[in-house]
C-alpha cells in the first residue's frame, strides 16, 4: 500500500505504518484531529491528513 499519494490516512493505514492494533490507530487518529481542531482546522472523523501524521511521527511533512 502506497500512503504517500493518500491526502488522509484511515485507522487500516496507521495500523499497516506504526503496527499497532486498530483501536491504537483510532486513537491516535483521535488525537492528531483533536491538536488539528485546536488550531482551527476542519477534521474528518477516522482519518488524519497524511502530511501532519508524517510531521508528528517522522518528524518531517515527506
Amino acid at each position: 500500500m502506497n500512503t504517500t499519494e493518500k491526502i488522509y490516512l484511515d485507522a487500516d493505514a496507521v495500523v499497516e505504518l506504526l503496527g499497532v492494533s486498530k483501536g491504537f490507530a483510532y486513537k491516535i487518529i483521535r488525537e492528531l484531529n483533536s491538536d488539528l481542531k485546536s488550531k482551527g482546522y476542519i477534521v474528518i472523523a477516522g482519518k488524519v491528513p497524511t502530511r501532519f501524521f508524517q510531521e508528528k511521527y517522522y518528524g518531517s511533512g515527506a
